[in-house]
Parts: structure tokens; C-alpha cells; sequence
């Protein structure tokens, strides 16, 4: 990954809270035209021991007899996902040490971690994924850790999922909405200001906030001119195709910025209220472990748009989204979920993730 240009780094420390004065008169920051693309050379780090990468050497070891043949088949599909770069969510244990390991991992093979900051307070509404810090104090000393344990290596940030959206939805009480997008923006100048760091903020997905614009403002309020862009999709499963058309009028709103997308699980798109009544899924939790979905496009930073820098697996395939439609609690590996959406992705129509993409 190129580093940023230090005076575009400059620049973006000295935004200020004037700043954002313009989203009133609504219009566009200069600080959105964004700097350097995200990380080719070298491609994005694939973690060798993540929870895919374990069940396929468990079940290589554990092949015997007549379950041989069923145990390869099913090792050759979770295998799919083990050898894509996959993203490292970063939840309330202490994070320093973990990161610095893996970010030192990456460093050691020229690669580029992804990462998520999925610790706001108030996170996920109460939720199936509910928690994040106790409070603001706690929350930007969080951010400090993780700082710290990326230091001067290549890491791209995927910036509390849901967060924005949340409060455009207004599922978090109105008292915490101002303290929750100044953690966001100070969130993002600590990853703006180190030098080989990208951060993406995150903005929901195409079925939740319909409507791109009302997303402007509390973007603009969360420092999103400080940022490499946003993150759209992710852990959801809306086709590639309709992500780019609502990434591109939301980047228009917001002075022209970049994004990325999530695309581990939108191979089949999201599940239709016929295919819910069909499984005997509630359409209130037809986004919670939707029965035949499947794994989407490989990652990769060759995108074929210029405002899209990337297609990452944000998400882990094969991380249940929560106690609902027989999952088990939310992040917990659910190796059927994983089979079914390596199974439904081999077929007409996919592009299959045999191997890791072009990073």
C-alpha cells in the first residue's frame, strides 16, 4: 500500500469543526477527494489460522474410513474461504497486542490487513451483537490501543459498521446521537493521521437507508473528509451491482468520496419475502443468517470503478450473525452456514472463489 502523501496528511489534521459548517449551505468538503489507492502491491494479508483455515486442518487430520471422501469434499469448499484475505473484528478485550500481532504477521509478507473497529458504545441497539465500551473515556482510549498497535504499518480500517446508519434510523436514544458521531470523528483523525493507515467509515447498505442523502450530515459530522471513504454492505447482503449505484449517489452527497464493499456473502443477494415465507423465516430477521446465501466476488482492489477501491470479505463467511434461524451466538463459526455458502456459490452465474482473488 502506498503511503499517503504527508501533506495531504497535514491537511486533514487541520480540519476543524468550522469545517463542518458547509453541511448546513450543503456543500461538498474538498477534503473528500481522496488521496492514493488503497494497497495492490502485496495484496491483502490472509490469516493463516483463522477460524476457516483450523476447520479445514481439523478435518484433514480427522479423515478416516468411510467419512474420508465426505470430509474432503466438505474441506475443499470451506477451503474456498480459508485462503481469502478475510477482515479481523477488534471487540472490547484490550486490543495493543492483538493488532501489533497482526499487523506484524502482515508486515512479514509485504501484505495489508483489514480490520474492524466494532466498539461504540451503545453498539448494535441492543442487539444480537450488543456492548461495545462503557462510555466516551473508555471508547477513545480504545482507539488509542488500536492506534498504537498498528504504528507505522499498513493496515485499512473499516470504521464501526452500523454506527451512522444507526442514528439516521434512530435506534439510539437521541441523547447519545451528538457524543456518537464525535467518536467517530475522532476516531477517524487518529487513523487519518497515521501514515500507511486507510480508514473507511462506515455508511449501512442499500436496503436500510434508502435514501443515500440522509446519510450526509451525520457522515459529514463523523469527520468523513478526514477519512479514505466509506464501507458499505457489510455483514448484509445486497448484490454488488446495487451497492456501486447507492455507493455512487451517496458519494456524490458527501463531495466525491471513495468506497468499499462487502461482498462475503452477496452471491445470491439478499433473501426475497418469498424465499423468507418459503424457509419460515420471519422477514425481521431475514438478514440474520438467511438460509441460501452465498460467498459473493473474491477480494480484490481491482474493481473496474473509480470510486470503488475495493471488494473486501468484511464479514466472516461462516461467522454466525446471531441466535436467530438456528445460529449460534453472534461471531460464533458455524461450519453448515459455511458449507452452504461455498456450496451455493458453485454454480452459474458466480465467480467462484477457488483461490485468492487479485488483490
Amino acid at each position: 500500500m502506498r503511503e499517503k502523501d504527508p501533506r495531504k496528511s497535514v491537511m486533514r489534521r487541520l480540519v476543524t469543526v468550522a469545517a463542518c459548517g458547509v453541511v448546513a449551505m450543503v456543500v461538498p468538503l474538498s477534503g473528500c477527494q481522496l488521496s492514493d489507492s488503497p494497497p495492490r502491491r502485496g495484496g491483502l494479508w490472509v490469516n493463516p489460522d483463522g477460524p476457516a483455515a483450523r476447520h479445514v486442518r481439523e478435518r484433514e487430520e480427522g479423515k478416516n474410513g468411510s467419512e474420508h471422501e465426505n470430509k474432503s469434499r466438505d474441506a475443499a469448499l470451506i477451503d474456498r474461504i480459508a485462503r481469502q484475505p478475510v477482515a479481523e473484528w477488534l471487540g472490547p478485550q484490550p486490543p495493543r497486542e492483538r493488532v501489533r500481532s497482526i499487523t506484524e504477521s502482515a508486515a512479514r509478507t509485504g501484505t495489508t490487513p483489514v480490520l474492524v473497529a466494532y466498539n461504540i458504545p451503545h453498539r448494535d441497539c441492543g442487539g444480537h451483537s450488543a456492548g461495545g465500551a462503557a462510555n466516551g473515556a473508555a471508547y477513545r482510549r480504545w482507539i488509542e490501543q488500536v492506534a498504537l498497535g498498528i504504528g507505522d504499518r499498513k493496515a485499512l480500517v473499516v470504521l464501526e459498521p452500523d454506527a451512522v446508519a444507526q442514528v439516521v434510523d434512530r435506534c439510539v436514544p437521541r441523547r447519545v446521537v451528538g457524543p456518537r458521531l464525535a467518536l467517530l470523528r475522532d476516531a477517524v483523525a487518529a487513523f487519518a493521521a497515521l501514515p500507511r493507515v486507510r480508514v473507511y467509515l462506515d455508511a449501512g447498505h442499500a436496503g436500510w437507508i434508502k435514501n443515500p442523502a440522509r446519510l450526509m450530515v451525520p457522515l459529514l459530522k463523523s469527520g468523513i473528509e478526514q477519512a479514505d471513504g466509506f464501507s458499505l454492505n457489510v455483514a448484509n447482503f445486497q448484490r454488488t451491482g446495487r451497492t456501486k449505484r447507492y455507493g455512487h449517489r451517496l458519494s456524490r452527497a458527501v463531495g466525491g468520496a471513495h468506497f468499499v464493499i462487502d461482498t462475503s456473502r452477496n452471491g445470491n443477494g439478499p433473501l426475497r419475502r418469498r424465499g423468507a415465507t418459503r424457509h419460515g423465516v420471519r422477514s425481521a430477521e431475514a438478514w440474520c443468517n438467511p438460509p441460501g446465501r452465498a460467498l459473493g466476488e473474491p477480494p480484490s482492489t481491482h474493481t473496474g470503478d473509480r470510486l470503488v477501491d475495493a471488494y473486501l470479505w468484511i464479514k466472516r463467511p461462516g461467522e454466525s450473525d446471531g441466535t436467530c434461524n438456528g445460529g449460534p451466538p453472534a461471531g460464533r463459526w458455524w461450519p453448515e452456514y459455511a458449507l452452504g455458502l461455498a456450496r451455493n456459490a458453485h454454480g452459474p452465474g458466480h465467480r467462484h472463489p477457488h483461490g485468492p482473488g487479485r488483490h
